[in-house]
């Protein structure tokens, strides 16, 4: 699982419309379910884990890791880079920032826990439950919870936005399509059914669902125009959760303000969160612009991801005297892979050999000196900085689970420790730019003029390296000249976001930058990132195009495994095969989330395990601190 409710709004082009999800509302459908739920002596759960129990008992009062006496009140402003032009969370435009922004209005089915892995407490739902085999799944709502114009949220609603998210978001229509059937199973519940039995994860996913309020988008606009949920939009949406949107300036600026009567503010999942009266989003097409916006006052909150800015642009003079703060949080809740991404799909990037190559021609380790001020660590797994990654050689269960597609994955699995070349020095510089060539002249490709080519066909070697960030190219600048001295033909192309994800959306590339965040129980989303059918799916995750029987088959392996150990085992052995595979050319990682931010604000004493710096949900508006600070710009 391994998209926060965050991660979940993925950007993506608008694919042909999946079959809507039967519906079912009559008596005899509400009897069935009912029956099925007494018959097989179901129980009803305030929380879901999937594997284990929750930690939190029913009616608790609490999370533990909030401040429940934190003060309502003040305003924080925040960067969000780029722009937007539509609020419809349903159809692509909402992505980044402003999908943060508008998710907030809505509440869904459930919220995670941020100081256990993988479980959920009801939020829109007060209980669920399913049978052992999970092949279904019921949610109990809330009698009390309310859309923003007091009406109730119904399973009405929760079964009009699967089936719009289904049919017009074409990362949901991957994620949820084994939701079979979807039915008002009582006055306030609804059933989810699934397409097979045995993938413990799908209740849980289907929890994370944003509900949306079928009758405001099957009503009319100020205008009398009638509202589609598959078009863009820039009218403030109804919702359901602790914020509205207050105002918005198109592409500019989007703030919004907590509801005073907002119908979950002191349920127990809600004690101690929320507290800001107003959240403001600033808009900027340029990082550096966004850094001196922040560095003059003009925002509160910054993270920092540029390791050169971290080391030398904070040394202004509100650091030195303490009114602005620089802190580092662990990230403990999740893994990611970020490296270089060749399209597969084209014949130059489809032998195992050269992707191998171009990892011989990355010196990350100059990089890092140079570029990055030594903050970073080489990425060697799939599943970076958890303990889903896989080491050394395959042993036990993991090993077992890989003698299954030992005749479908190469031989180097059970006998060779993964490892990325290293450089950092001229001599290792050059012994692995030898090594590069030599793996492409095994893979058909002969030094002529200088230039790498063809051996058959006499085409030249060219790769063109695709970008939108223009901060980025000085890595991609960085990379060339190696590439180049193995006779690779390479140019570099910086576009704006708009035709980089057109161009990504149709597979029109050679090759990206691209990054894959895991949790730390992967499960669905692994089809999409790496499984076959979503190769050829336009706006999917699966940006290099893997299509590999014996992947699909470790993926399935991963999401219906049994128990924790189970689960760890099966996800090294798909790690294992996928790096093996020299998919990508991977990058590297920091452990940690950097922060900087004027000191205006309180937070916990204690902060939660999993969630990172947790602000603004968690943090507060401390007026004392504000006037020692000073008056905002």
């Amino acid at each position: 699982m391994a998209f926060t409710r965050r991660r979940l709004l993925h950007g993506g082009a608008l694919i042909a419309a999946a079959p809507a999800i039967k519906v079912l509302t009559g008596a005899s459908s509400i009897e069935s379910a009912h029956a099925q739920i007494a018959s097989t002596g179901l129980k009803w759960r305030h929380g879901l884990s999937l594997f284990g129990d929750v930690k939190y008992p029913e009616g608790f009062k609490h999370f533990d890791y909030v401040n429940p006496d934190a003060p309502k009140g003040g305003m924080v402003r925040q960067i969000a880079l780029g722009t937007f032009d539509n609020f419809n969370m349903v159809v692509s435009g909402v992505k980044g920032s402003i999908a943060g922004a508008v998710g907030l209005i809505y509440e869904p089915l459930t919220l995670p826990s941020l100081d256990e892995v993988s479980t959920e407490y009801g939020a829109l739902a007060e209980s669920v439950s399913y049978p052992d085999d999970f092949s279904f799944v019921t949610y109990r709502l809330r009698a009390e919870a309310k859309w923003h114009d007091g009406k109730p949220v119904t399973p009405d609603d929760v079964i009009f936005s699967l089936n719009a998210f289904k049919t017009h978001h074409p990362f949901y229509a991957a994620y949820y399509r084994h939701v079979t059937r979807v039915e008002k199973s009582g006055e306030r519940d609804v059933t989810f059914t699934f397409d097979a039995p045995g993938n413990r994860e799908l209740p849980q996913i289907v929890g994370q669902l944003v509900v949306l309020p079928k009758h405001w988008w099957e009503g009319a606009d100020a205008a009398g125009k009638r509202r589609d949920i598959s078009a863009t939009t820039l009218e403030p949406p109804l919702g359901s959760g602790a914020y509205r949107i207050k105002d918005f300036e198109a592409a500019r600026s989007v703030t919004l303000e907590r509801v005073k009567d907002y119908w979950g503010r002191d349920l127990n999942f809600n004690v101690g969160r929320n507290n800001f009266d107003e959240l403001r989003y600033e808009y900027f097409r340029d990082s550096t612009v966004a850094l001196e916006a922040f560095k003059g006052g003009q925002v509160d909150w910054r993270m920092e991801n540029v390791a050169k800015n971290w080391a030398t642009a904070y040394d202004f003079p509100a650091v030195k005297d303490g009114r602005v703060i620089l802190e580092e949080f662990p990230n403990r809740s999740s893994g990611m892979m970020q490296a270089f991404a060749p399209n597969v799909r084209r014949d130059k990037f489809k032998d195992a050999r050269v992707r191998r190559a171009l990892n011989f021609a990355f010196d990350f380790e100059t990089m890092n000196q140079q570029l990055f001020f030594g903050q970073y660590k080489r990425i060697a797994s799939y599943f970076e900085g958890t303990e889903l990654a896989s080491s050394g050689l395959p042993e036990g269960r993991e090993l077992e689970i890989l003698e299954t597609v030992r005749a479908e994955i190469p031989a180097e699995v059970f006998t060779t420790p993964y490892s990325n070349p290293v450089g950092g020095n001229s001599d290792a510089v050059r012994n692995n730019l030898r090594e590069g060539m030599k793996l492409l002249k095994e893979a058909g490709y002969e030094v002529r003029g200088g230039k790498q080519v063809d051996s058959k066909t006499g085409a030249p070697f060219e790769i063109e390296l695709l970008s939108e960030d223009p901060s980025f190219e000085r890595v991609l600048l960085s990379y060339k000249p190696s590439l180049e001295r193995m006779g690779i033909t390479v140019s570099i192309r910086t576009i704006d976001p708009t035709q980089y994800e057109n161009r990504l959306r149709s597979w029109d590339f050679d090759m990206v930058v691209a990054s894959w965040a895991e949790s730390l129980s992967p499960g669905n989303e692994q089809r999409e990132f790496w499984g076959s059918h979503a190769a050829d799916m336009p706006g999917s995750r699966n940006v290099v195009g893997i299509k590999n029987p014996a992947i699909d088959k470790l993926i399935e392996r991963v999401i219906f495994t049994k128990d924790r150990a189970d689960l760890v085992a099966a996800t090294k052995a798909l790690d294992r095969v996928l790096l093996h595979h020299h998919y990508v050319v991977p990058q590297w990682s920091y452990s940690k989330v950097r922060t900087a931010r004027w000191d205006r604000f309180g937070r916990p004493a204690e902060m939660p395990e999993y969630g990172l710096s947790a602000f603004p949900a968690l943090w507060w508006y401390d007026a004392g601190k504000a006037a020692k600070v000073g008056n905002r710009s």
